[in-house]
């Protein structure tokens, strides 16, 4: 024999490959060194491997398998408080192999009645039997096969227990599926079978029954299916006092870049607090619908008066059956701020239109409205002593205008700072930040935002307050905190100027939360914080819910991002704003691979985190 005869397997610098180590076979036996088994390759196609000459062992075995495989005590079977310290392992068959994807849940029982639910985190091929496959000849006769051979490898499942599931009977002796935590190890060899029924799976997941309809449950971008009819899981948001506090009075939002589909998702969300069915209970024994307001400042919202042309009848049948509401919001208003030289087009929508003004009368009790841009806590001192006066002077009938003749007055400067109240420079500091204001926005010629209460909580009703078509970031700025401070104002306030307003429970939406609630060293930042803060934590309380939508969550101030209970999100691209939303980390790698219309939903007080798919047909209209 020649070198010639070894030609096939020499490497690119003419070094020889040849092995004269001998592997082990799949079946067990021996194969020659790589370069004697590439010989025997180039002696025709009707050679074969010596490995052929042995008898396979067929794997299969008689009967019918009852599920996707078994655990697997080779590396430990041991279940621990500490994730870290869980292991749970488990062999897949290779007819299920194609079938199985992390996240899937499965159900292993235990030799009673109980059932433990898990979650699968990790799949890997391991080597079956004890050889070498990172080789020349290895790789070269792979990439001349056309197929793999599957059971030349393990195929292993990594498994997250969830929760021990068991059946016990309720008050009235029916039997009812019930959770736990997992409190105990499977024994070696349990069968794993996939979770295929949506009582199992809901229980498993702690998913509720009844509630807010969000979406349907999901693994991998696939909607989680069940032999029932319909064949998905719908996902609910608690929404009654037998389970705690509804968990729109403890915070929702909603984060997602754009295109993620946040806007579609809200109004869907959205549409469901306006249902015919939805109420809440009332300190003085009445039931009453809710409120939403809404800040739009893309002129969307205000389409949920308007049904959707593309929701089909076949469709409609469908969200029937699984109880979600749908078509536009016939008691839906748009509450336009007016503003000098801007107009309000409101082409987009059939709404009912009510313009109004923020009057400058609000700023007496909340000086922040006219700080402008910063002020330091003198400065904001000398504000409030300045308005104090001004109001003492002019009465609650004093407007902007008059406001800044009075500041224009230079006898009052030099009285001030001469009695040492005012400094000059502080009052010039507050004289800039003053006349720097949208001048066209407060006292226009419409009805004061304080006496439109009736149009802006109306129980059942929708109210949207665009803002798109103001003139500067600063006059929407100025609007919004304006009627959210005053709907914020009577909610928490125990001698409310609106009863209205205190005794409707209220869903207080905010498109691009970001803008307005965001965390900065300034007097007039520190104050609306403070404000939403302290609105956020007595939510449960006087039937109070934020709904903040937002593509920057890192920009929400802290204060009160900590009092947001339920989370989705959505795709989101930016590093910082993915590590904000605080989800597991599990879910958290998902997220910028997430398609329109999935998210992910994190709500510690309602269920597992999970992953959804919204519905793909918008409830209401959305151009």
């Amino acid at each position: 024999m020649t070198l010639e005869d070894f030609s096939d397997v020499t490497d690119d610098t003419g070094g020889s490959e040849a092995e004269s180590d001998s592997v082990s076979s799949a079946d067990g036996g021996t194969a020659t060194g790589d370069a004697g088994a590439d010989v025997a390759d180039s002696q025709g196609d009707n050679d074969t491997d010596d490995r052929d000459s042995f008898e396979r062992i067929a794997a299969d075995v008689e009967g019918d398998d009852t599920g996707m495989g078994a655990l697997s005590v080779s590396q430990g079977l041991r279940v621990a408080e500490d994730d870290d310290e869980t292991t749970l392992r488990a062999f897949i068959t290779t007819g299920n192999r194609e079938a199985v994807r992390i996240g899937k849940y499965l159900l292993v029982p235990y030799p009673d009645d109980e059932t433990l639910f898990c979650r699968i985190t990790g799949l890997e091929y391991a080597q079956e039997f004890h050889a070498d496959d990172a080789t020349e000849i290895h790789a070269r006769r792979m990439m001349r096969q056309s197929t793999f051979e599957e059971r030349d490898y393990k195929f292993m499942a990594d498994l997250d227990p969830v929760a021990v599931l068991y059946e016990e009977y309720d008050e009235e002796g029916e039997v009812e599926l019930n959770r736990r935590m997992t409190d105990r190890v499977p024994k070696p060899g349990a069968i794993l079978k996939q979770a295929t029924d949506s009582e199992q799976i809901k229980t498993g997941l702690n998913i509720p029954e009844e509630g807010v309809f969000l979406g349907h449950l999901s693994v991998g971008g696939e909607k989680v299916e069940t032999a029932a009819q319909p064949p998905t899981i719908d996902y609910r948001l608690t929404d009654d006092y037998e389970a705690g506090d509804p968990l729109v009075f403890r915070h929702t939002l909603v984060a997602g870049g754009t295109g993620s589909g946040k806007t579609h998702a809200s109004k869907n969300i959205l549409r469901q607090y306006l249902s015919d069915e939805r109420a809440y209970p009332m300190d003085d024994g009445r039931t009453v619908s809710p409120a939403v307001v809404q800040f739009d400042p893309q002129d969307e919202y205000a389409q949920m008066h308007d049904d959707n042309p593309e929701l089909d009848d076949a469709f409609a049948r469908k969200l029937e059956r699984e109880n979600v509401a749908y078509g536009g919001v016939d008691d839906t208003i748009a509450l336009v701020p007016t503003e000098d030289g801007t107009s309000y087009p409101g082409e987009g929508h059939r709404a009912e239109q009510i313009q109004f003004t923020v009057p400058f009368s609000m700023t007496k009790e909340r000086p922040w409205l006219v700080a402008g841009s910063s002020l330091n806590d003198n400065q904001y001192s000398g504000l409030q002593t300045l308005l104090n006066r001004f109001f003492r002077q002019y009465g609650e009938s004093g407007t902007y205008s008059q406001f800044k003749s009075f500041l224009d007055d230079p006898a009052l400067k030099e009285e001030l700072d001469e009695s040492g109240r005012v400094h000059e420079a502080t009052f010039d500091a507050i004289k800039r930040r003053v006349f720097g204001m949208p001048s066209g926005i407060f006292d226009q010629s419409a009805k004061p935002i304080t006496d439109l209460d009736h149009q802006l909580v109306r129980p059942g009703g929708l109210t949207v307050v665009p803002t798109y078509h103001l003139s500067s970031s600063r006059a929407k700025e100025l609007c919004v905190l304006a009627v959210s401070a005053y709907l914020i104002d009577n909610k928490l306030s125990n001698a409310p100027v609106s009863d209205r307003i205190k005794e409707t429970p209220v869903v207080l939406g905010m498109d691009e939360a970001h803008n307005f609630l965001a965390d900065a060293d300034t007097v007039q930042a520190r104050k609306v914080v403070q404000k939403f803060t302290e609105a956020a934590k007595q939510g449960r309380k006087e039937r109070l819910g934020l709904f903040l939508i937002t593509q920057d969550p890192q920009d929400i101030a802290d204060p009160v991002f900590k009092q947001l209970n339920t989370k989705l999100v959505l795709n989101l691209g930016d590093e910082d704003a993915i590590n904000s939303v605080n989800i597991p980390a599990n879910l958290q790698s998902k997220v910028p691979y997430m398609e329109k219309g999935q998210f992910v939903v994190y709500s510690p007080d309602n269920s597992e985190p999970v992953e959804l798919i919204g519905l793909p047909t918008c409830l209401t209209r959305h151009d």
